[in-house]
């Protein structure tokens, strides 16, 4: 079955994130990719009620990373994914989060997060 996709793009925050002693000091940037894959219902209806309000998920995973301090991204990247997929209508969630400048001479490290209605999200 074919699905629609809300795509919210470079979301930069600020967290704790790390294994290293001034990385749980000090807050560094993330950006964080995300892909939402629903129904087609809203598209074809043109009603509010069948889209996923992805103002009120960005909300929440602002709140998330900006209030957490995880070890691993890996983690991060998960606990993300449970937000979004907390809406039934969220079919599948595809969640990267990078770290910028964390390894010299690459733009960013990151890690991808694919999880879908029924996955195990232990």
């Amino acid at each position: 079955m074919p699905a629609d996709q809300i795509h919210i793009k470079d979301l930069l925050l600020r967290t704790i994130i790390g294994i290293n002693e001034d990385e749980r000091r000090n807050k560094q940037d993330v950006v964080i990719n995300i892909t939402l894959y629903t129904n087609h219902t809203a598209a074809a209806s043109d009603d509010i009620k069948y889209t996923v309000n992805y103002r009120t998920i960005t909300k929440q995973i602002i709140n998330l990373v900006e209030n957490s301090h995880f070890f691993l991204v890996e983690k991060m990247a998960l606990e993300i994914v449970k937000i979004c997929l907390a809406d039934p209508r969220v079919e599948r969630a595809v969640v990267t989060v990078e770290k910028p400048g964390a390894v010299r001479f690459a733009r960013s490290v990151g890690v991808t997060v694919d999880r879908q209605q029924g996955d195990t999200l232990a």
